[in-house]
């Protein structure tokens, strides 16, 4: 028998979600999809998604990967970005095209599987990328891709552990859906690849979960441009499988993906609508997740989309650790922004700015949570700028009336040791008043 090493807890509880009450969509300070959830062994619920870069201008250019926690299902916490296109050595020169991707844990090392094409020529020559970590949100290094794998169509990578640890790796994209076994390295295939058999209108998004002894796969269908999800049954990991039907109708939206999870004794389901971008097309999503219910022959009940969410379950003892506050009226203003009373308006259009000068990093580099208390009466949306870099543009979720402040957009950077500069610029939307931003140190 295998001895199974648990991935060890490393990181703090500190509450930084943007609300105390459920809410779907969960995440929506920027726009993110495809989400991937797992339970690692420090007891909190992982959240691996792509990410929509806004504005929208297609799939191309998805390429930075965020990460959320919870140990509520309520209070979600952003880990920040923890990989992009530009740090993927082998990747194509021109960056983006980082799909839906997933993450796995073996002997204290975490594996964070993302797919992404080598060549201008993206469709023909995708490869799953690997990195690596040794914290389940932070610090991870790409270290290659897995060889030896079809590269057309190769999307969508999802990796499970079974009971007896040893790893599976399944791929699916263009109606293929392929899975094999995985060396102990968690980079190598272990013998050839298959394909996984007893499907029904198989598109893509492969996800494989084990319950009560039976394997479950669930994919995405071709539901013209409103994606169901179904799923089939084994029991064995490669199949073959038993198609069972449709557990998650049409999000409204022209691609379907999700995964399910266990997490202190309830099953969850995570999926993606654009309910908060309403565009019309899927270019930017945002994750929600719901409630899975199994019948007593273990097959799936539909899942029940709602706009609350899961109710919160007995969280563990917050971290005390405390933000720092800097007022906006204090900050340096311009290009229309202005003070009025203790709080600033109309950051509405790009040349109107808000730059806070002198934010403490503290004595070395690390990650902190921003979150910025803003009114607006209609949706608004905010880029942000640290020390120069780019972090794109922020959703500010309409509060329903420019004085009401309770509009909390939260987002995690990297700050340097010592003195730091933080800007936000108008994103053409509707205008946006800011009261103060937080600074939190998360490492």
């Amino acid at each position: 028998m295998k001895k199974i090493i648990a991935c060890q807890p490393l990181l703090i509880s500190l509450f930084l979600s943007a609300s105390c009450f459920s809410q779907n969509p969960f995440i929506t300070s920027i726009y993110t999809a495809d989400p991937s959830a797992h339970v690692w062994a420090d007891g909190r619920l992982y959240v691996y998604p792509s990410h929509d870069i806004d504005p929208a201008l297609g799939c191309d250019l998805m390429d930075r990967y965020h990460v959320y926690s919870t140990d509520d299902m309520v209070n979600w916490r952003d880990e920040g970005e923890i990989l992009n296109a530009s740090q993927v050595q082998w990747g194509r020169k021109e960056g983006g095209f980082m799909w839906a991707p997933d993450c796995a844990c073996k002997n204290g090392t975490y594996y964070f599987y993302f797919p992404h094409p080598s060549e201008t020529k993206w469709n023909n020559s995708w490869k799953i990328g690997v990195a690596t970590s040794k914290k389940p949100a932070s610090d991870f290094t790409s270290v290659g891709y897995i060889k030896g794998i079809d590269s057309s169509s190769m999307i969508d990578p999802c990796v499970f552990m079974d009971t007896d640890g040893q790893a599976y790796f399944y791929f699916g994209g263009g109606s293929k859906c392929a899975g094999g076994k995985l060396k102990d390295n968690m980079v190598e295939i272990d013998g050839p690849m298959q394909k996984m058999e007893g499907l029904v209108d198989f598109h893509e998004a492969t996800w494989v979960f084990k319950r009560n002894g039976i394997y479950y796969l669930t994919y995405a269908d071709n539901h013209g441009r409103e994606n169901q999800l179904r799923y089939a049954t084994s029991n064995n990991p490669l199949g073959p499988w038993k198609y069972q039907g449709v557990f998650l109708g049409s999000t409204d939206c022209d691609t379907n993906h999700g995964s399910v999870v266990e997490y202190k004794g309830k099953w969850y389901m995570f999926y993606h609508n654009q309910h908060i971008s309403n565009t019309g097309h899927g270019n930017l999503r945002s994750i929600c997740v719901d409630y899975v219910n199994f019948n007593d022959d273990g097959t799936i009940k539909l899942i029940e989309q709602t706009k609350t969410g899961p109710a919160a379950i007995k969280s563990s003892k917050p971290d005390t650790k405390k933000a720092t506050r800097y007022e906006a009226e204090k900050a340096e203003l311009g290009g229309g922004a202005a003070v009025n009373g203790n709080y600033v308006t109309n950051l509405k259009d790009a040349a109107s700015y808000i730059t806070f000068s002198n934010i403490n990093g503290g004595k070395k580099a690390g990650r902190a949570t921003i979150i910025i208390a803003h009114a607006n009466a209609d949706y608004g949306r905010i880029k942000l700028l640290v020390n120069g870099a780019d972090y794109s543009y922020l959703n500010a979720i309409a509060t329903g009336d420019a004085t009401a402040f309770t509009g909390k957009t939260v987002f995690t950077v990297k700050l340097i040791a010592g003195n730091n500069t933080i800007r936000l610029e108008g994103g053409g939307k509707d205008a946006v008043n800011v009261d103060y931003i937080t600074i939190t140190p998360l490492d």
